[in-house]
């Protein structure tokens, strides 16, 4: 495999410029991160840390199975870290720091001498670390605080989290892989993968990279280390409350997948762990493993929202075209992880499939679980609602809180790449940076409205004249593209989803893109039994849903959307600071001759009515109402 030509531009270095994206930056870093601390404080998850003794009642009772989703605080303490310092980049807060070293000096004084570092472990239960590895999450919640130690190190030059968690990922090493007196497990819950080649990007210690691909390369094998495991500890492996070992995609070796399976955030960090690992030892069996399970979820287990895994009992995959609506689980955590899967898998090739999904999961199936608030959240994300759900405060298993604040945080770093000749757009929605190409500094300025406005303007300014790649990404649903360079329109012949365009740029120079954004339907596969009959409404990258908000006089679902219906786009400056709704002529059905008979051999009526549509990432921001992405569609 040819190893990559373009690298993401990193976060820090890229400057949000748009209402948009400012507007949610500002909310995250002004609201979500400093009321996410206090949550953590008011549940006790700060308080764990300090290894209180005798340990306290557990605030989080143990389940069915046994389990309290305590074990996993010190994964919430390590995200809120990452998300933290991510912010921190953008603006530095010195209560928000002094936040975060405090936490940092209660990990230190609880690290064990040999290097170990669990809160529930070290607090609670000595003597069993590293006997459960299938449930209890002790790499999960490694990985979690090593990529927000790594995080807040470049955030601030400060090391000190970063020296404890080296000593962790040391100790780990010595416990876990294939020679003498090493234990053959890995996670149950895949994530410290993605944290050692992060480590390993940031120090070149190959120890890390090593550990990494030995945690991937590991699962599945005979014979099964959970099963052994849970034998070792007195358990019988058949009682396993999953029932199946496809939950965590352990079934079988990584690289004999093909079917994406199991719980669906599990799936979208190892497959992201796998993407990294192809990329960096040049190993082409990984990447076609990568591809064949990315033509799965794409072709047949993938929301319209990028949402994933329609089953809440293994938060995960079940079928192929299995997409219930009003039951769709869709947790937040798992579009988040299918663009950083997304983004991996596109600096593999640059290929434009890859950033399709990756925008498609950022606007719809990620942003939706962070109320316009800022402190309300959701963890599913159903595609239908007859009015039940609500934004909750906070959650057990408070994952998605976190994991949405960090992505938000971090969204400049998913928009440029360079190399040595090139850079390429993959996002648009107000961005700027200064690169090296051709040995030269460019700034580069990307100004838009987007997703609101298709015309988008690119500024290159670079210190001297040089030759070099401009790659702009053309969305699929953007046909007839144009672009101009300096005002004079240039061809576009768009390759794997990207226009090359290549010449001498001088200060100055400006190109304009008009991406051509029109409102339209989409239909699924008609395998997909829930959604026959219907359509879904899509404007540039933005997934709509219908709301009773915007519509009364019932349930949403009693609107039905004509076929011939155009479908009009106009600016709201009465919603959310500024939207685009989509409005068109519907009908919405109601009682026949029959009116009050549950059943009637008379068909309902259709009377005249204006359906609103706003996007999928806004509902449930105003009062409690019906909602539904999938619309009734009538001939005519």
């Amino acid at each position: 495999m040819t190893r990559r030509r373009y690298s993401p531009v990193p976060f820090a270095q890229v400057k949000l410029t748009s209402p948009f994206w400012r507007e949610r930056l500002e909310t995250v870093l002004t609201r979500t991160i400093p009321s996410q601390h206090a949550k953590l404080a008011e549940v006790g998850a700060l308080e764990s840390l300090k290894l209180p003794q005798p340990p306290p009642p557990l605030r989080i009772p143990r389940n069915s199975h046994g389990l309290s989703t305590q074990i996993f605080w010190d994964s919430d303490v390590g995200k809120w870290i990452e998300a933290a310092s991510y912010a921190l980049a953008h603006r530095r807060d010195a209560d928000i720091e002094a936040k975060i070293d405090a936490i940092v000096d209660d990990l230190a004084r609880a690290q064990s001498p040999d290097g170990y570092l669990n809160s529930w472990y070290n607090g609670r239960e000595p003597e069993k670390r590293w006997t459960n590895l299938r449930d209890n999450h002790e790499l999960y919640n490694a990985g979690h605080l090593l990529e927000g130690a790594i995080a807040y190190f470049r955030a601030t030059g400060r090391r000190k989290m970063l020296d404890v968690m080296e000593r962790y990922v040391d100790h780990i090493g010595t416990m876990f892989g294939r020679g003498p007196g090493q234990k053959r497990g890995y996670p149950g819950h895949q994530e410290i993968e993605l944290a050692l080649v992060k480590l390993y990007r940031l120090t070149g210690d190959r120890r890390r990279l090593d550990l990494a691909a030995y945690f991937i390369d590991e699962r599945g094998h005979q014979p099964h280390y959970y099963t052994e495991e849970a034998l070792a500890r007195g358990d019988d492996p058949a009682s396993y409350w999953a029932g199946t070992y496809e939950y965590n995609q352990s079934h079988i070796p990584v690289r004999e997948q093909t079917r994406m399976v199991g719980h669906a955030v599990r799936a979208m960090y190892m497959a992201s762990a796998m993407a990294d690992l192809a990329l960096e030892l040049g190993d082409e069996n990984l990447k076609r493993a990568c591809e064949a399970l990315w033509r799965d979820v794409t072709t047949a287990q993938m929301y319209v929202t990028a949402g994933l895994g329609p089953k809440d009992t293994n938060e995960g995959f079940t079928e192929p075209y299995d997409l219930p609506n009003e039951t769709a689980y869709a947790e937040t955590c798992a579009s988040v992880a299918l663009i950083f899967w997304a983004h991996r898998m596109l600096h593999l090739d640059l290929d434009g499939r890859y950033a399709e999904v990756m925008e498609l999961a950022l606007f719809n199936g990620a942003l939706t679980g962070l109320a316009r608030d800022g402190v309300h959240y959701f963890y599913a994300n159903p595609l239908e609602s007859r009015g039940g759900r609500r934004r909750w405060a906070w959650h057990v298993c408070p994952c998605c809180t976190m994991n949405v604040s960090r992505l938000v945080a971090s969204v400049a770093g998913y928009a440029l790449s360079v190399s040595e000749d090139g850079v390429a757009l993959h996002l648009y929605g107000g961005f700027e940076t200064t690169v090296t190409l051709a040995g030269v500094k460019v700034a580069v300025r990307e100004t838009s409205a987007y997703p609101w406005s298709c015309e988008v303007r690119i500024d290159i300014d670079p210190e001297a004249p040089a030759t070099f790649d401009l790659k702009l990404r053309i969305p699929e649903w953007a046909k007839g593209a144009i672009a101009a360079v300096n005002g004079e329109k240039v061809a576009l012949a768009p390759v794997n989803g990207y226009a090359t365009i290549r010449r001498r740029w001088r200060k100055g120079d400006a190109v304009t893109l008009d991406l051509k954004m029109p409102a339209e339907r989409i239909y699924a596969h008609p395998n997909v039994r829930m959604d026959v009959g219907r359509t879904a409404l899509r404007r540039g990258p933005l997934i709509y849903c219908v709301e009773e908000a915007d519509n009364p006089g019932g349930p949403v679902q009693t609107l039905a959307l004509p076929r011939s219906a155009p479908l009009d786009a106009g600016w709201r400056t009465d919603l959310f600071g500024g939207v685009m709704t989509l409005k068109a002529s519907a009908k919405r059905l109601v009682p026949g001759k029959g009116a009050g008979a549950l059943y009637s051999t008379e068909p309902p009526a259709a009377e005249d009515a204006a359906l609103v549509a706003l996007p999928y990432h806004l509902w449930a921001n105003r009062g409690p109402g019906s909602m539904q992405v999938w619309v009734a569609e009538l001939d005519g």
